[in-house]
């Protein structure tokens, strides 16, 4: 399933799911993401997307995660990546996103993250949640403009975690914001 999506910016692209066969693509989407974007990403330092990183984003299960693969307007290319993860009770759902540097400030990670956020709430998930660094002050004052809170993340200074509890006021592009 195809989802058009335009910023606020008026930038527009689509989202899909990611499939098996999406390794290669999704392999040289993360050769165009900063190594600053990738350590947030990750969570740890990288110089480059292990092949077991890669096939853990495009063999999911759909059920229980889910991975959005977000592309240009004509499809030639792979912009960015929006992961959901739930727990088995669907209480929880943890996202990551991450862009294409060339890409960045126009407003995909807002819109990506509003596009999670309604899938996951749709599938019942009550709160939505990330594990940021604390050095990811774009991405934290992004979660924050879109209603998240953010507090010290359980053994581990480095990191905090922002969540969300997900209603149907999901905010849209167009909304307040600043394009990420």
């Amino acid at each position: 399933m195809i989802e058009h999506l335009t910023t606020r910016t008026g930038f527009e692209f689509h989202v899909r799911p990611a499939r098996p066969e999406d390794d290669g693509t999704v392999a040289e989407f993360f050769t165009h993401v900063t190594h600053e974007d990738l350590r947030f990403r990750f969570l740890t330092g990288l110089n480059e997307v292990r092949p077991d990183q890669i096939a853990a984003l495009t063999h999911v299960d759909h059920r229980w995660s889910e991975n959005f693969l977000a592309f240009t307007k004509d499809g030639s290319m792979m912009i960015a990546t929006a992961m959901l993860a739930c727990d088995a009770t669907f209480e929880r759902g943890e996202v990551a996103i991450a862009i294409r540097k060339d890409f960045k400030n126009k407003g995909v990670g807002w819109e990506l993250l509003a596009h999670v956020a309604r899938f996951a709430e749709a599938k019942g998930v009550k709160v939505l949640e990330a594990i940021e660094s604390r050095e990811n002050h774009a991405a934290i004052e992004l979660e924050r403009e879109m209603g998240f809170t953010v507090e010290s993340y359980p053994g581990d200074s480095s990191l905090l975690l922002v969540s969300r509890k997900l209603a149907h006021d999901v905010p849209r592009a167009g909304m307040p914001n600043r394009p990420m």
